[in-house]
């Protein structure tokens, strides 16, 4: 199964709430961290929410 990479590009401050809360249910609090999560509809779902803060790339 694929796993997607997952790094926090800008900061949470000043952001609502519900996207900070999304940032910290995948694993990220400060800008620059990583986290590495499995690729389904949960997760894609997240990204989509808050792509705009986020860096993604694929891995095997």
């Amino acid at each position: 199964m694929a796993n997607l990479r997952i790094k926090l590009m800008k900061s949470l401050n000043g952001r609502l709430e519900k996207h900070i809360a999304t940032a910290h249910s995948l694993g990220l609090r400060k800008i620059g961290s990583e986290t590495l999560q499995p690729d389904n509809p949960q997760t894609r779902g997240k990204i989509a929410k808050i792509g705009y803060l986020l860096q993604v790339t694929k891995e095997q």
